[in-house]
């Protein structure tokens, strides 16, 4: 089981769901649902990479992911970023932290050193791992394994935005390994409905979607 909880300060969860739904990084239509790559219809499409673009924006998700790891990580000794909507956040996270960072790809290059990590991680390192979006919580733990793998130890896995999937729960906790996120589902609609951007009668269907993602639209 995961041995520690994070706490994210609601105001902060707040002011990041509302950046995300400004640009359009994290977009609601509960008439029109998206469908994803898998055929899975869903209410919700997110693309943090967005966040990149908007110097505000990404100032605000780094200077969050700093104040985390200062109060929960203090001993972190490298920021590791996921392939590929972790890696700038890392970037700068680590430049504010004035630690060294590397980045995990999704598979090892195929030519060369066929390096999983780029960038240099030593044995007992203790590591926070950046991501973008935690969805079932799959790719995130085959990053968190790379940096295991090599010696180092992840302290945790820490995103922008969490779907709040219990498949990701039940994954991080088999794992042992603590994560959080900036924000998440029930942060983003509770703002979409004070903005307007939902209405009332869409609420029940939406926050069902995220307990039970396959039965939505049917």
């Amino acid at each position: 089981m995961s041995s520690q909880t994070i706490t994210i300060n609601p105001q902060l969860s707040e002011r990041v769901a509302a950046a995300l739904l400004q640009i359009q990084a994290v977009a609601l239509r509960p008439q029109q649902p998206f469908t994803w790559t898998s055929g899975l219809k869903s209410p919700i499409y997110c693309d943090n990479r967005l966040t990149i673009s908007y110097p505000e924006i990404r100032e605000l998700i780094a200077e969050g992911f700093v104040s985390l790891i200062r109060e929960n990580f203090p001993d972190a000794e490298v920021i590791a970023g996921a392939a590929t909507g972790g890696i700038p956040h890392a970037a700068w996270v680590a430049q504010k932290l004035n630690l060294p960072m590397v980045y995990v790809r999704d598979k090892a290059k195929g030519h060369g050193k066929e390096n999983l990590i780029e960038g240099a991680i030593q044995p007992g390192q203790k590591t926070v791992v950046i991501e973008d979006l935690i969805s079932t919580g799959g790719s995130s733990l085959k990053v968190a394994q790379a940096v295991n793998d090599v010696g180092a130890k992840t302290l945790s896995v820490l995103g922008i935005f969490s779907y709040q999937f219990e498949k990701a729960t039940a994954a991080f906790n088999e794992a042992g390994v603590p994560f959080e996120t900036l924000t998440n589902y029930s942060v983003l609609l509770d703002v979409a409905l004070k903005q307007g951007s939902i209405q009332q009668q869409d609420l029940q269907a939406l926050q069902a979607w995220s307990v039970n993602p396959s039965e939505y639209g049917k």
